[in-house]
């Protein structure tokens, strides 16, 4: 697809040589074809005017204008009243090596794709008056190079924001700002092998590539078994690893609460083993059937890191989220950020200050908390009408559900099927290392309820 410059567009990389015999409009009519031919000037795209060009290279304009013609009339150009020079479609094709396009997937009605938040409902216009308010109010020092752990500003606000909703219990400068979670963990696991731990632990079933991500920093990595009530401490405790990722207050994909007592036994492990727990608070502002449940970094601010960012909340595209450490951690966490990238650009960052603060973004939750609860309960007043055998679980909060299938059922026969009939299924093995009941994962974050209601009926009769 060719790029619609506007303005003047960047310049051209070409250069004529003077010294040899080669007439210049020669070399110039060359060196346009050539970059037609390899794909450095794309079908569709605007050259620079005679004029500029002229100027750029500086031959006089009539050499380009008998350039422009003479590569027009060869088919290469297409001069265009109003429009500019453009280079010609079709242009190149029977000149260069073909390119092998990658396969494509015919679009889907519907996809219960999980993890995505309603991306038609992102807060553009509060947005663009944080970028604003951040434009306005940014220094000099904010426009340098960032130091440290990110923003001070949006560490504080981060800080205050966690104490007063998650119940954490963390100051600004045991904050770390960074490009979404998976930047963040990466940067913990690299700093918990520098302080001379070797094996970390992953939830049975779990989120997508926690493990690979531990295993690349460093890390001997061992699952331990979910079940009704969360995470196996006692499987944990024989397991010999000093670090574990978990996802209590909605656990990733089950859905289950790590129940109170666990919770207190897991801070229990951590101590006995002088070790730490990565909490991944990844949706725990959408809650529909329970109280909300508090972050576990505040039972235990010396052996919890505690997670979060905005992916869920905003967009996946925003990537911003940060890493809340235990204080004998900051500075090696905090250097192990600076080695592996400087982070999220500081403007982004003033923005989502100025959005927390602001009061927009709790209006943003509260409007969303309703949005989902709604489709939830679509969801599954659908599937007591078409499929009212399937078990479905992990409801009580965030933006997905898991459907229990019948025993025997295959997973991967299900999907296919759904997708012949334009609808997006997705296999609970995605999250299993190891054998495991048939189940789906049902995301509703982003379809809306006519589709949740169109695609359930659409693929009832695979679910039974």
């Amino acid at each position: 697809m060719a790029v619609g410059w506007t303005g003047l567009g960047p310049e051209l990389l070409l250069g004529l040589d003077r010294s040899g015999g080669e007439p210049l409009g020669l070399q110039l009519q060359r060196q346009l074809r050539d970059a037609i031919r390899e794909g450095r000037l794309a079908q569709g795209e605007r050259l620079p005017s005679s004029r500029v060009l002229a100027g750029q290279l500086d031959v006089s304009r009539g050499l380009v204008v008998d350039t422009y013609a003479q590569l027009a009339s060869e088919g290469y150009l297409t001069p265009a009243v109003g429009s500019g020079t453009r280079v010609a479609l079709g242009a190149g094709e029977a000149h260069g090596p073909a390119v092998p396009l990658p396969p494509t997937q015919p679009a889907l009605d519907v996809d219960f794709e999980y993890g995505i938040p309603d991306l038609g409902r992102f807060p553009m216009r509060d947005w663009l008056w944080a970028l604003q308010a951040a434009c306005r109010t940014a220094t000099l020092a904010d426009l340098g190079d960032e130091a440290g752990p990110g923003s001070e500003r949006l560490r504080h606000v981060l800080a205050a924001y966690l104490r007063r909703v998650r119940g954490s219990s963390v100051e600004a400068d045991g904050v770390i700002v960074c490009p979404g979670f998976r930047h963040g963990l990466n940067i913990v696991c690299r700093a918990l092998v520098e302080v001379g731990i070797r094996c970390a632990a992953v939830e049975e079933p779990g989120p997508i590539d926690h493990d690979e991500i531990a295993r690349r920093s460093g890390l001997d990595v061992v699952r331990i078994r979910v079940d009704e009530r969360g995470v196996d401490v006692d499987e944990l405790a024989t397991s010999g690893a000093r670090a574990v990722v978990v996802t209590p207050a909605h656990q990733s994909p089950t859905g289950v609460l790590l129940a109170p007592e666990r919770r207190h036994a897991l801070v229990e492990w951590a101590r006995r083993v002088d070790g730490y727990i990565i909490e991944d608070d990844y949706d725990a502002e959408f809650r529909y059937d329970r109280q909300p449940v508090g972050s576990m970094q505040g039972l235990a601010p010396d052996r919890v890191i505690a997670m979060g960012s905005v992916s869920k909340t905003l967009a996946p595209t925003i990537r911003i989220g940060w890493v809340a450490c235990p204080q004998d951690l900051q500075a090696v966490a905090g250097r192990e950020k600076q080695l592996l990238g400087r982070g999220v650009p500081g403007i982004d960052q003033l923005a989502l200050a100025a959005l927390v603060e602001s009061g927009r973004y709790d209006r943003h939750l509260r409007l969303m908390r309703g949005v989902y609860g709604r489709r939830r309960q679509v969801l599954v007043d659908a599937l007591a009408e078409h499929a009212p055998h399937v078990a479905v679980t992990g409801l009580a909060a965030g933006c997905h559900a898991v459907l229990r299938l019948p025993d025997g059922t295959d997973e991967a026969t299900v999907v296919a099927a759904a997708r012949q009939r334009s609808v997006g299924l997705h296999p609970l093995g995605r999250y299993c290392a190891g054998p495991h009941p048939p189940g789906l994962v049902m995301g509703f974050g982003n379809v809306g309820e006519q589709a949740i209601r169109r695609g359930i009926e659409a693929i009832a009769d695979l679910l039974l």
